[in-house]
């Protein structure tokens, strides 16, 4: 049975983020807020926590899974990011959106995509998800909650409880999150390619649908 925590989302509790932090590093799967939906999040080094995610979400290998990061500086540690592309990010992050890039050896290759070598990388817009991540002092391995089958996230916490309450070992509740997915947009090329529009506005990309 997961342990369930409610932090306000404008004023996070720090004693309860610490704690949330310390379960992670100890190999926890955790549920937390984010500005487009609830998402499973674990520790950047535990294997076997990936693994469990990937479970509940039923995702194969090709699956991008998404470094969750604090800032722009901490992007640069994980993803390839000339100046073109540092621009577009520092534009339009924090907000709702995951970017493919190219991984660096910083990445685990296991969390990489494994014939392109590139990762999903977002910073995103919620006081409770960046204070957790302030705390833990690195990205989180992180994908949004969607349940296999589903095509929209899971955005009760009581249906969240509900379905996954023991498959992972925290439930964070974080107040209204986004009814939407993050927009996925791959950087990988010479142009911003869009790969799933979601609450991310596509404009300042130059992407015509």
């Amino acid at each position: 049975m997961s342990q369930h925590f409610v932090i306000h989302p404008d004023n996070p509790n720090m004693r309860l983020i610490r704690q949330a932090a310390e379960m992670l590093r100890d190999g926890a799967v955790i549920v937390y807020p984010t500005d487009s939906g609830y998402a499973l999040g674990c520790h950047l080094d535990d294997k076997d926590a990936v693994a469990r995610i990937r479970q509940i979400r039923q995702l194969d290998d090709h699956h991008h899974m998404t470094l969750v990061c604090r800032d722009l500086s901490e992007i640069s540690r994980y993803a390839r990011v000339d100046n073109v592309k540092f621009r577009l990010l520092k534009n339009n992050t924090p907000g709702s959106y995951t970017f493919i890039l190219d991984a660096t050896k910083e990445v685990p290759r296991r969390l990489q995509h494994p014939k392109r070598s590139t990762i999903g990388i977002r910073v995103p817009d919620h006081p409770v998800a960046l204070a957790l991540l302030e705390e833990l002092g690195e990205p989180l391995v992180s994908t949004t909650l969607i349940l296999p089958d589903a095509h929209h996230p899971l955005t009760d916490v009581d249906e969240i409880r509900e379905y996954v309450e023991r498959s992972v070992e925290l439930v964070v509740e974080g107040g209204a999150v986004g009814l939407d997915p993050t927009t996925v947009i791959d950087l990988t090329g010479d142009a911003p390619v869009l790969l799933r529009r979601g609450r991310g506005d596509i404009v300042p990309f130059g992407i015509v649908e």
